[in-house]
């Protein structure tokens, strides 16, 4: 029996060494080279079974490369990995016909349970590569280079060929605004207009005519026929913001519209074709408003047709920096003085919990870059800010008990008092077992890798979960793992 051949391009050596040591363990047979020239020498030459490709190589460019092995060998998966880690890189590659994209770092599990799949799954024609422009990272829709976020490129990037409904979840500030322009901006509908209703911001009387119009004489003071949101939408995407806060009256015409396609518009008889990618969002957690009655389930598995969670800003750390830095120059572009903050500064800033999320941060780095005079943001500096702005934590009774102080029922119990003053500041509901959770969950989870040094089947034996579970709550809390290539 032959063994299956993996072909590997990449400029660094030691990422050559390792990829072709662990795929040699792993039954495959391996050549590797630092050129584009010589790997596509070996698939014109009918080599090889699957393809690893990085981006950025002296000779060529490895995204120019796809298109052109597609066409001779379209039965080829290629993979592609790249350090230039950013949503665009992630959307170029899947529309040029990459089987699946691949951040660096990235853990050797995940590239040997990509190359399984592209071994026994066909492959699936290549899309118009053209709906991905490159760009530097302060014109990105999306900042972050998080395994979290890496992992949101990821199903952004595989949507863009789709008119597939979309259902972001994620706290107040987070960007799901942004997540679902991306969708937009990247899709096959990018030529159509962006459409955005927020339900909250909307007295409910008037969410009906706002989303389907009106016709004159409809109701008292429609002098005029009205173009819904609908209308105002078609051959593009219309974003559902907020779509919790949708009365039960308004939820049984949309979930109609989705049913048939059309809908009429208040006080109208004429049936309008719905012409419109629907991609809805919400900070709420709907199936227990389901529980309660207050949302329908059929609607909400009409909309939850591909969910993505998008993590709030405490689970991703790492981008902080990064999204500092691109605020700082955003507000310098604007017109605001240039400002850097020193490294105390930049330290703080990743230590703070953010409970209004890039949002909040994107704020106070705008505040800061108009009021401080100085060109250097200090520590102490930040530290006044943080300390003026910071919700006060308000007493809060509690149930006594009897636990030692230092006691995980106590620590916890303290916690929870302080994401109970934060939650009281941002009137959120519906989020506190999900982010008490987390917070427990993600150190959980970090401490058990680092103590089995990022192996992650040792990892989820000490846990007592599934590793596939294990897997995908690394990826939801964004958690970097130690055994990492690249």
């Amino acid at each position: 029996m032959t063994l299956p051949t993996i072909l590997i391009a990449d400029d660094d050596r030691s990422i050559r060494t390792v990829l072709t040591q662990a795929l040699g363990r792993s039954g495959y047979q391996v050549r590797a080279s630092a050129s584009a020239a010589t790997l596509w020498r070996w698939v014109e030459d009918g080599e090889g079974d699957v393809v690893i490709t990085d981006v950025i190589m002296p000779d060529e460019n490895g995204l120019d490369l796809i298109p052109r092995i597609r066409r001779i060998r379209p039965e080829l998966p290629v993979i592609v990995m790249s350090a230039q880690s950013t949503l665009t890189t992630a959307v170029q590659a899947t529309q040029r016909g990459a089987f699946d994209y691949l951040p660096k770092p990235f853990d050797l599990g995940d590239l040997l349970a990509v190359v399984d799949r592209a071994l026994k799954q066909p492959i699936a024609p290549a899309s118009t590569p053209d709906a991905a422009k490159p760009g530097p990272d302060d014109a990105l829709p999306l900042i972050g280079r998080s395994p979290a976020m890496q992992e949101i490129y990821r199903i952004i990037a595989r949507l863009t060929t789709t008119d597939l409904t979309v259902m972001i979840n994620g706290e107040s500030g987070a960007g799901k605004e942004l997540v679902a322009r991306a969708l937009h901006d990247y899709g096959r509908r990018r030529q159509g207009p962006f459409v955005a209703i927020n339900m909250a911001a909307i007295p409910r009387e008037l969410i009906e005519s706002e989303l389907f119009g009106h016709e004159r004489g409809a109701f008292t003071g429609a002098t005029n026929r009205h173009v819904g949101r609908f209308e105002q939408a078609n051959g593009g995407t219309l974003f559902l913001d907020e779509i919790g806060d949708m009365p039960p009256e308004a939820q049984t015409r949309l979930l109609r519209v989705l049913q048939e396609g059309e809908f009429t518009t208040v006080g109208g008889r004429q049936p309008i074709r719905a012409n419109a990618r629907i991609v809805a969002a919400t900070h709420r957690d709907l199936r227990a408003l389901i529980r309660t009655g207050q949302f329908r389930e059929d609607l909400f598995y009409r909309l939850n047709v591909v969910p993505i969670r998008l993590p709030p800003l405490r689970e991703r750390p790492d981008d902080i920096p990064v999204l500092a830095q691109h605020f700082l120059n955003k507000a310098q572009s604007e017109g605001l003085p240039a400002k850097t903050l020193d490294p105390g500064a930049m330290a703080l800033l990743s230590a703070y919990r953010w409970p209004g999320n890039v949002r909040e941060l994107e704020n106070l780095i705008r505040r800061l870059a108009a009021l401080v005079p100085q060109p250097v943001i200090t520590e102490a500096v930040l530290a006044e800010e943080l300390a003026d702005y910071a919700p006060a934590e308000e007493p809060v009774e509690t149930v006594s008990t009897n636990d030692e102080p230092d006691s995980m029922a106590a620590v916890v119990e303290r916690h929870v008092n302080r994401l109970l003053a934060a939650i009281r500041e941002s009137g959120e509901e519906g989020v506190l077992y999900e982010r008490a959770l987390a917070e427990l969950e993600r150190p959980l989870i970090r401490m058990t890798l680092a103590e089995t040094r990022g192996n992650q089947i040792r990892a989820a034996a000490l846990l007592g979960l599934n590793r596939n579970t294990l897997r995908k709550k690394i990826r939801e809390h964004g958690i970097g793992v130690q055994r990492r290539v690249g």
